[in-house]
């Protein structure tokens, strides 16, 4: 696949006697100039009675995890991992480009730093919980980023959409049915083919 580069250069100089140098703008985080991440910070949250993570409860601490395994525990949790091998490849896209624009956007509460907490608040994580089939699909995708054709980082939100349905009104609202995903799979789409339904004016590209 081509490989895309991006160079800007700019020059900031004040005059008044003395030319003083203005401070650079902060880069445009963009797949051109960010790597994938390395880690992934992950708030962890108390159980409700069922035993399930708290969208609301109390977080207890932060977990540091590596990105690739992040993504590798939380697809089971997101998508059916005996769905089609291209619905799980599409979810796996989502999955990391949520991921990747959170850590590039901490958040703070409570004193405490954090990427993403492991609740539906963002996406259900649940540490070592990946499958053969949702890690594979994960592992297809890892040289590649599917975001805007300027290459700027953009989340890929998601929602569960009907059953047996495309789920044509997340298409309008940019957001990829997972439901939607496997009736398109099902059907022979590519999972390409699949986020170019819902998430429209994106482009895919090779990252590093």
């Amino acid at each position: 696949m081509k490989r895309y580069l991006l160079t800007i250069f700019s020059l900031f100089t004040a005059g008044c006697g003395t030319a003083i140098a203005a401070p650079p703008a902060a880069a445009t985080q963009t797949v051109f100039n960010t790597p994938t991440p390395s880690t992934v910070q992950v708030a962890i949250r108390e159980n409700n009675p069922n035993g399930e993570p708290d969208p609301r409860g109390k977080i207890v601490w932060v977990q540091t995890v590596p990105f690739e395994e992040y993504c590798k525990d939380v697809l089971p949790n997101e998508w059916m991992p005996s769905w089609s091998p291209e619905s799980l490849k599409a979810g796996a896209m989502a999955v990391k480009m949520f991921a990747w624009y959170h850590h590039l956007h901490p958040i703070t509460i409570g004193g405490l730093t954090f990427d993403v907490d492991n609740t539906t608040n963002f996406q259900s994580f649940r540490y070592l919980s990946g499958q053969v089939d949702t890690n594979q699909a994960v592992e297809a995708i890892r040289p590649l980023a599917f975001t805007l054709p300027s290459g700027d980082i953009m989340e890929l939100n998601y929602r569960a959409g009907y059953r047996n349905n495309p789920n044509w009104q997340y298409r309008n609202a940019q957001k990829m049915s997972q439901w939607g995903s496997e009736y398109w799979a099902q059907r022979g789409r590519t999972y390409l083919q699949i986020l170019q339904f819902y998430y429209m004016d994106r482009s895919l590209f090779q990252v590093p």
